[in-house]
């Protein structure tokens, strides 16, 4: 975890994620792998970081095929942690793949899921939501707005929406998914698995596997893409001061 905390730290103090201090910070947990990474790592940065932070963790349940996600292991890991644990049940999972029986279904539970948990982060009186995106994830997601989307962009460390007042903070981006995989194994993490119908079927995964591929031929890929977006300060990943 040491090199994970190392640049996870790295990222949070580049980018100025924790603020001037004394921030309460959501976290959103969805039980896989990568947000409870990202919830150990926040937890042990709360500890030492001179930003002094609390944090609550959020999960948000799809309720997918209409039954509850079990939470128990993460509800004891956020005792353990000393976190604040909340949870909602919704009805997402009955809303896309059953009333609208969405043919694209990703694109509206994402942006259902994400309105939802910054009403919950609102509600939990916390102005900043952690999320568990790494360097993989910007990668694959530059990657598709430049193959589909014709653009290039990616999403952003930090952004802030002022129609909700949230900012949203994403402190894993200099993370690996091997390294984050690794830990949460060694950590033995209570990972949930993932029930979506569409689970492992999407855009994303898609780009991911051909970046892997790609980087047969061309090594260190996905590195080279972050660092193109902060040289090119796309998206916002150019650091502040040297822009």
């Amino acid at each position: 975890m040491k090199k994970l905390l190392s640049k996870t730290r790295a990222a949070a103090d580049r980018y100025g994620m924790f603020g001037e201090g004394g921030q309460k910070i959501a976290v959103g947990v969805s039980g896989g792998k990568d947000s409870l990474v990202l919830l150990r790592l926040m937890a042990a940065l709360r500890d030492f970081h001179p930003a002094r932070f609390s944090l609550t963790a959020l999960c948000l349940d799809p309720c997918f095929g209409g039954e509850n996600a079990d939470y128990t292991g993460i509800g004891q890991m956020c005792r353990e942690l000393d976190i604040p644990l909340v949870i909602r049940r919704s009805r997402l999972g009955e809303i896309i793949f059953d009333e609208r029986s969405e043919s694209n279904p990703c694109s509206l539970c994402a942006r259902m899921r994400r309105g939802i948990l910054h009403n919950m982060a609102l509600e939990a009186g916390c102005t900043r939501l952690a999320l568990g995106h790494h360097m993989d994830d910007a990668a694959a997601t530059f990657w598709m707005n430049l193959t589909s989307g014709s653009r290039l962009a990616s999403f952003s460390p930090v952004t802030y929406l002022d129609r909700k007042g949230v900012t949203l903070i994403r402190p894993m981006i200099f993370c690996r998914e091997s390294e984050i995989r690794s830990a949460a194994a060694r950590l033995k993490l209570p990972v949930i698995k993932s029930r979506c119908p569409a689970d492992g079927c999407t855009a994303r995964a898609d780009a991911q596997k051909t970046i892997c591929l790609l980087e047969k031929t061309y090594p260190a890929l996905t590195e080279r893409i972050i660092t193109a977006l902060q040289e090119g300060n796309v998206s916002g990943w150019g650091f502040p001061g040297e822009a």
